[in-house]
């Protein structure tokens, strides 16, 4: 089964993909930490997303690190013209696998060159600024000028195309736009967790894309529950409803549901096909309340 077009498309700066796609942090091993248990199963994963109509993929060189890109180069390269790879930078992982803010000017700029090397690429599509700045690595307000400027002048110089941001504030998001033509937001956002609501329908009228990571994170038992009885009474699996109750939140939502497994690729992919009707929306509304 190939993506639905009721799907649709958006726009990412000058690169229109479907709203449906592929994250590839699970190709990775234990922790998203050193190489994926099977190389051949992650190849075949990128290969089929790709041969079922996904022309989005997300990734990181500071996933394994610097696993998944060769991954995707291997399995992928030389890329179609329709394919969209969306990377991230901001981040470093240490010989424990402990992930770490990586902001310095020379590290940044290190960073885009090393995912240009491992992806095969003489200028990324779109680049993520993941900002670090709070203890427990979620959001945390602070300027991210001094960051961000950096990126700005490496796309000057060619080696990006369009720029985005992640686990930013909306005051973040304000700076950002006032430096840059901001094409996308990444952020944690699912049916639990909703603290982005005015940010995700600011961002949608002015034509830019959101991209909620962890689509089943920190729910509760109780809303676990509540999820898996809307699931059942569809005939579908809890995370085709999340992420078609995704689809349906805005127009401007992307996602990237990553997984390590064909067949679990394919069930995600059913997500946009699901149909969420007037009750299946006011009970999966109420897991958030």
């Amino acid at each position: 089964m190939t993506i639905s077009p009721i799907v649709g498309t958006y726009t990412m700066g000058d690169r229109t993909v479907k709203r449906l796609g592929y994250g590839a942090m699970q190709l990775a091993g234990p922790g998203v930490f050193g190489p994926p248990k099977d190389h051949d199963a992650a190849l075949a994963v990128l290969r089929e997303a790709v041969a079922q109509g996904v022309d989005h993929i997300d990734t990181s060189d500071f996933y394994g690190p610097h696993v998944t890109n060769r991954l995707i180069r291997e399995a992928l390269h030389p890329y179609t013209d329709d394919l969209t790879l969306v990377t991230k930078i901001g981040a470093r992982r240490d010989e424990t696998g402990a992930w770490l803010p990586a902001f310095s000017a020379p590290e940044l700029e290190r960073a885009v060159h090393d995912n240009l090397t491992n992806l095969g690429l003489e200028t990324l599509d779109v680049v993520n600024l993941r900002v670090m700045m709070g203890e427990a690595h979620g959001p945390a307000e602070g300027s991210i000028a001094e960051l961000l400027g950096v990126v700005v002048d490496l796309q000057r110089q060619g080696l990006i195309r369009n720029i985005g941001l992640s686990n930013v504030t909306a005051k973040q998001v304000e700076e950002g736009r006032s430096m840059a033509q901001i094409v996308c937001v990444q952020n944690l956002y699912n049916l639990a967790h909703r603290e982005d609501d005015a940010l995700i329908d600011s961002l949608n009228e002015a034509g830019i894309a959101y991209v909620p990571f962890f689509p089943l994170g920190g729910f509760s038992p109780l809303q676990s529950d509540a999820l898996n009885a809307v699931a059942a009474g569809l005939g579908a699996t809890p995370m085709q409803v999340a992420l078609a109750w995704l689809l349906k939140r805005s127009p401007n939502i992307l996602l990237i549901p990553g997984t390590s497994s064909v067949g679990h690729l394919k069930e995600n992919l059913v997500a946009g096909d699901l149909v969420l009707d007037e009750a299946a929306m006011t009970a999966l509304d109420a897991i958030g309340g």
